[in-house]
């Protein structure tokens, strides 16, 4: 007999549950009531902290023992309970594989059956998570739509006293208020400019302001705005990417924004856009300042009013999205030249986020190529490599124009080429060559030539071979620009574009 197949049996434990005075007793009552109506052998009891990053286990009845453990768990290193929270889903194995499930959590080995139920709080969000366990095969699905209003009635009355007593969790087991000063938010990296992007996105978690993050192709933009969304409030809703130079205007404000039946040629039916796929949670916009001077207004409108009027409709109607914005270029130069909003980029830079290049990470860079080799070697399914001081000095002294994504793909490369088990200079598609080693024997036209030429590569490469791009970061008309690239002989292969 399952719970769902005699709900009567569980109205004695809501009525214990709703006497209870004490947040502690209620939360051992839980787990020690429903151990004993669905005979498991684990039950656990979770409660998010105020900054979503760690679960605190408030109680757990292991084998008919209770207590009150008050430990904490990272969320990101507990991918099954962070996929249940996350994606706002119960999550049932009647089979766990050791191999594929971690399992951490569970104290001791032999489990077999797994559930997890999120609970939501008075405000609709995730605020907790109850764990069943069985070391038989059990089918405890059977036992969720029971269950998780059991442990929702439970997580309410525990606020209500909570409250009553002015005692927020926390109190008895101390969480950070703020994510600790060590947290990389999942990136790899812990130097001073790294430390300092860590610093500033944690003061953004839990606000709904508008973020621009800034700094050249390849420095990890994107995995900054997941993990502003993956951390903050909103971590439960949407996550919505859209590179805003991917699409020409019309479709791209149509993409944003949606459109109803007989907007134009092809709209067959009303269609909503990614402002409203995205209402609740976090919108990236990527290259934004790529973005028309016409979608731009309309931009400025939905931060300014929260209000989105799709194509083709003349009624707007509110969302509620969170901006995160990134771009490579110089806002402000693009302002001056009449390219950029200025209103809206004093609206996307209440707080901007600069992210280092590579070459101003060096205590990083043998971390993050350790990290690149493992995750290619587990995709390749092959044992660890191990690295040459040769081939690490190598990457150390190259000034990487394509930042941490072209560090990832020399790496892959060299895995790939890697015949034995050591990462050797010569698997590195790097010229180890130096400025000084180089210019030995120039004169000082041409070290200058040398110099320049270095630079306008580099800017080039970063830009994605982009002429006019180059020309306004550099400050140069376009013609003066392609009149230095045919004086110092720079064609489209010394730019080793993927």
């Amino acid at each position: 007999m399952t719970l769902s197949s005699a709900p009567e049996a569980v109205l004695p434990l809501f009525i214990e549950l709703g006497q209870h005075d004490d947040p502690a007793r209620l939360a051992l009552g839980l787990v020690e009531g429903i151990q004993r109506l669905a005979r498991l052998d684990l039950v656990q009891y979770y409660r998010l902290d105020a900054t979503h990053t760690q679960l605190v286990r408030l109680a757990q009845s292991l084998d008919g023992v209770t207590d009150l453990p008050g430990d904490s768990l990272p969320l990101e290193q507990e991918s099954l309970l962070h996929y249940c929270l996350s994606q706002h889903r119960s999550l049932h194995l009647r089979e766990l594989d050791p191999l594929l499930h971690s399992t951490a959590f569970l104290p001791g080995d032999g489990w077999r059956s797994l559930g997890c139920l999120p609970l939501t709080g008075p405000g609709g969000g995730v605020e907790g998570l109850l764990v069943q366990a069985s070391r038989t095969r059990r089918e405890l699905e059977a036992n969720a739509e029971v269950l998780a209003p059991l442990g929702r009635f439970a997580l309410a009355q525990s606020q209500l006293l909570e409250r009553a007593q002015a005692q927020p969790l926390g109190a008895a087991v101390q969480t950070p208020a703020a994510p600790a000063p060590g947290d990389g938010f999942g990136m790899i990296g812990n130097g001073d400019a790294m430390r300092q992007v860590h610093r500033l996105i944690g003061k953004v978690l839990h606000t709904p302001i508008t973020v621009l993050l800034t700094g050249e192709t390849g420095t990890g933009k994107e995995l900054v705005a997941r993990a502003i969304h993956e951390r903050g409030s909103r971590r439960t809703q949407a996550f919505v990417v859209q590179n805003c130079a991917a699409l020409p205007e019309h479709l791209l404000e149509s993409e944003l924004f949606g459109y109803r039946k007989g907007a134009f040629t092809g709209a067959e039916r009303d269609r909503a856009g990614l402002f409203d796929a995205a209402n609740g949670g976090t919108l990236f916009l990527d290259e934004i300042g790529d973005m028309p001077l016409t979608l731009q207004a309309k931009l400025l409108r939905v931060l300014q009013e929260g209000e989105v009027r799709p194509l083709g409709s003349a009624e707007t109607h509110r969302v509620d999205v969170r901006i995160v914005a990134a771009t490579h270029r110089n806002l402000l130069r693009l302002v001056e030249q009449g390219t950029f909003r200025e209103d809206l980029y004093y609206r996307l830079t209440h707080f901007p986020i600069q992210l280092p290049p590579l070459r101003e990470r060096g205590e990083d860079l043998p971390l993050l190529a350790r990290h690149f080799a493992d995750q290619a070697c587990a995709c390749l399914q092959r044992s660890r490599c191990r690295w040459s001081s040769a081939a690490l000095d190598l990457l150390a002294g190259y000034a990487f124009p394509g930042n941490v994504r072209e560090l990832k793909g020399l790496v892959e490369r060299a895995v790939l080429l890697c015949e034995g088990n050591e990462l050797l200079p010569e698997h590195f598609a790097i010229r180890p060559t130096t400025l000084a080693a180089s210019s030995s024997g120039l004169t000082l036209r041409e070290r200058l030539d040398q110099l320049e030429r270095g630079l306008l590569v580099d800017c080039l490469r970063k830009n994605r071979g982009n002429q006019t791009q180059a020309a306004q970061e550099l400050g140069l008309p376009r013609r003066t620009l392609l009149y230095r690239l045919q004086r110092l002989s720079i064609r489209s292969a010394d730019l080793q574009l993927s």
